[in-house]
């Protein structure tokens, strides 16, 4: 069973509260998983997070999460993205640190995908190895950067409210991305938190 550790990283906000779950056995990867919207009640704790974190572990990965500034313990307040992309790149850093030489994984749901994906742009402007994504409910149309990289995951679902699918399909085709649609399910995943592991555990069980 994975054992699941708190930990606190420093950030340019302050202290920042963090999850580390780790697998049984040898680590073959690390996966960092943003949470969605911090002034709608998004949290490290959400389903949809503890779901994407589990399926990980259970892989074989060191997921970690962390919430956002100014959310649980974590010290200062709400940026819309762009700090919060930064304190991520701060815990990608130090888990880097303690685990050299491990792959990375950047997973997100909703706000988290535009945190991920602007960590990811980040990277390749800095002529750093882009991780490969996962985005559960991208943000397309509304934060998320124009583009991801190829091998980009993308879950969604065909009842989506708050981002419709339609938008997501339009931002996808593109680049050439493949969407795994979630048949029934809504924004927030309710009564299908088991298709999202499933689709983690096929992309990923190989890696």
């Amino acid at each position: 069973m994975s054992q699941v550790e708190p930990f606190f990283i420093s950030g340019a906000a302050g202290t920042l509260e963090c999850l580390r779950e780790m697998p049984e056995g040898t680590p073959v990867g690390i996966a960092l998983i943003a949470h969605p919207h911090p002034l709608y009640g998004g949290d490290m704790h959400n389903k949809v997070v503890q779901t994407m974190a589990r399926a990980f572990s259970a892989l074989g990965y060191i997921a970690v999460r962390m919430n956002c500034r100014g959310v649980g313990m974590s010290q200062g307040t709400h940026d819309g993205g762009k700090g919060e992309a930064e304190d991520m790149a701060l815990l990608l850093a130090q888990m880097q640190a303690d685990y050299p030489g491990l792959s990375v994984v950047l997973g997100g749901y909703s706000f988290g995908t535009y945190v991920q994906s602007l960590l990811c742009e980040s990277l390749g402007k800095a002529g750093k190895p882009q991780p490969r994504m996962i985005l559960v409910s991208a943000t397309a149309g509304m934060w998320t950067t124009d583009t991801v990289p190829a091998d980009t995951v993308l879950i969604h679902g065909d009842l989506d409210e708050m981002v419709p699918l339609r938008t997501l399909l339009d931002w996808a085709r593109p680049q050439g991305l493949t969407v795994n649609v979630i048949t029934g399910a809504d924004h927030f995943y309710n009564r299908r938190l088991l298709p999202i592991r499933d689709i983690i555990t096929a992309h990923f069980l190989k890696t």
